[in-house]
C-alpha cells in the first residue's frame, strides 16, 4: 500500500524559509507571489493491505518522527 504524507508549517507559525524564497522570487521579477510556505512531501510503501492498520501506523510515524507537531501539521493519503 502506498502512502503519501504532507507536512506543513502551522498557519500561526512564522516560516523564515518561505519568506526567504518569497524574497528571492520577488528579486527574480516574480512580484505577483504573495506568500510562500515551505513543507515536506514523503512517499512510503507499506507492507500491509489493512487500511485501518496503515492509518494507525502512519499517524504514529508522523507524530514520532516525520512531523514536529508543535509547529507542523500533517495529513496523509493511502492508495491500494
Amino acid at each position: 500500500m502506498k502512502a503519501t504524507v504532507y507536512v506543513t508549517i502551522k498557519e500561526n507559525v512564522l516560516d523564515p524559509q518561505g519568506t526567504a524564497v518569497q524574497g528571492a522570487l520577488h528579486t527574480m521579477g516574480f512580484a505577483e507571489v504573495g506568500s510562500v510556505r515551505i513543507g515536506k512531501y514523503l512517499e512510503l510503501e507499506l507492507d500491509t493491505n489493512d487500511k485501518a492498520e496503515a492509518e494507525v501506523q502512519l499517524k504514529a510515524m508522523c507524530e514520532k518522527l516525520l512531523a514536529n507537531t508543535v509547529v507542523e501539521d500533517y495529513r496523509f493519503e493511502l492508495e491500494g
